[in-house]
This record gives structure tokens, sequence and C-alpha cells, in this order.
């Protein structure tokens, strides 16, 4: 049987998780994500009871009830590097004894469903909608360093990436993982948008905004906005949901990615007072999960 050292999977005095310092008790099966750590104040507000409310650095936990289901709501901050903690620390949570080191006989499997925002590329999603990364495409290179990620990964749409976008980025090829498909049926329904979309590894040059420093692929966004895979388009940009479904679904968990269109990059408009279009969201999220 495996064990995992100290180094590798770190333990609290306290018996917690190292960086998001929650213990296996106080995790629930369902869990909503997000970015923000004062959001998850915000969408624990609709629970009926609360059991824990856990803060480190950027990692808020809350778990509760919401109409009779256990939900744990976690921040996890900005980009897929943050969401390589805690998967990997929600996982170990559910499935790795913390006290012998070792992985748990029976696997306990998680629903995570990210709320988060994100910036339209179509005009078919403008400010306000509601959009689901059915398919994510990585620019971040996460899963790169995990065994088996070809398992996971959609070959053929990542050959189209690289051909109709004329990529040209050395050292950095795009990938593309599709969310657990019975989880975008559980979350969509009729009434989310199912998309195609770009997580970025991170704000600026890798979205086509241009500051003081010049960008390498000037052309890119252009290209991103005209491709075309059948009737599919890349229907937005945000930086976190292809290292959650790629993790996940080597970890054998359901997780998907739903964001609210706050920025429309081809009208270059933004609303900076999103918090507002993000209730009916979560409160689709929660009746759903």
């Amino acid at each position: 049987m495996k064990h995992i050292a100290d180094s590798e999977l770190i333990i609290n005095d306290d018996g917690s998780v190292f960086h998001l310092h929650l213990k296996p008790e106080q995790l629930a099966d369902r869990i909503v994500l997000c970015g923000d750590p004062e959001r998850v104040s915000m969408i624990a507000a609709y629970f009926d009871a609360t059991e824990c409310d856990v803060l480190n650095r950027e990692f808020h936990t809350i778990t509760g009830t919401y109409r009779g289901k256990r939900i744990s709501v976690v921040s996890h901050g900005i980009g897929c590097d943050n969401i390589d903690i805690v998967i990997n620390e929600l996982d170990a949570l559910a499935n790795i004894d913390c006290t012998t080191r070792t992985v748990r006989s029976q696997f306990r499997q998680l629903t995570m469903v990210r709320i988060g925002t994100s910036g339209g590329l179509q005009s078919f999603t403008p400010v306000g909608t509601y959009v689901a990364a059915e398919k994510s495409i990585g620019f971040d290179g996460v899963i790169y360093f995990y065994k088996g990620n070809e398992m996971v990964r959609d070959i053929h749409l990542e050959n189209e990436l690289i051909r109709q976008l004329e990529w040209n980025i050395p050292g950095l090829l795009p990938y593309v993982v599709t969310a657990d498909a019975s989880l975008i049926e559980q979350i969509t329904q009729n009434d989310i948008i199912r998309g195609m979309t770009i997580a970025t590894n991170g704000f600026y040059g890798p979205q086509g905004r241009e500051l003081r420093l010049p960008l390498a692929e000037p052309e890119l966004n252009k290209k991103i906005e005209s491709f075309r895979v059948g009737n599919r388009r890349i229907t937005n940009f945000e930086m976190e949901s292809s290292a959650l479904a790629g993790l996940a679904a080597m970890m054998k968990h359901r997780a998907m990615t739903v964001c609210c269109i706050i920025a429309g990059r081809i009208d270059k408009n933004m609303n900076t007072d999103y918090k507002n279009s993000l209730p009916a969201l979560i409160e689709k999220v929660l009746e759903r999960i």
C-alpha cells in the first residue's frame, strides 16, 4: 500500500489539510467553488444551517445545508495554479486517510460546480449571459504534469485549435477537456448555454489585453472569435475551468464551470457591478447540484 510522505501531503497540527485548513469531516460531497473568498459568504447566505466557517489565505470554506442537501462552498482564488491546490486537497480529504497517509479502499466521489465570471467572445454571449464550459480549452499547461492526461483530452479538437489558430506560442500547447456530461445536463437544463471556454494563464496578455507590453500574437483573439468546429464556437474566456475539468476527470470526480458573462470582448463593454447578476445563477446551482 502506497504511503504518502509528510512533504507530499502536508497536514496541519490540528489534522486539517495544509492550504484549505479543512478536516475530512468538514467536507460535503456536493461542492460549490468560486474564486472570491467573499463570494463564499454570499452563496452560503442561502443555507438553512451552517456547520463550519474556515478561512486561510484566499481559501474560504463554509459547509452547511440547503433544502436538505449538505453542501460545501469553497473559494479557490484566481488561476489554474490555485485549482491544482484546491482539487488535490479536496480529493485528499475525501480519499486519503490523513492519519495513516494511505489511499482509502472505498472511493468517495465529489461533485463540484464552479460559479465564475467571464468575458464573452461572441454576439450570442452578451453581458449577463450564463455559459457552462462543456468543453474547456486550457492555455495553462497544468494537467500536462500528470500521467494519463491524454486519456481525458479531446485530441481532435486540440489539433483543430492548433491548425485554425495557427498556434505560434513556443513551449505552450493548448489542451481540451470535456466537463462531466451528466453534471452538465443536471446543471444547465434548458436555460444555460453550453459553450467552449478558454481558461488562460493570465488576465492581460494571455487574454489579448494590451497595456504597456506589446502582445506576441496580437491577432490571436480574432482567430479565437472565428474558430469553428461544426456549429460550435469558442464562447468565453476565464481562468480556471480547464484544470478543474481535467484534474477532476483524472481523479474520477464530477466537475464543471458555469460563468456569468460580465465583459463583452467584442463590444468592449464591462459590467463592474456584476455581483447583482450572480444571485439568479447561484440559486440555479444550489437548486440543481
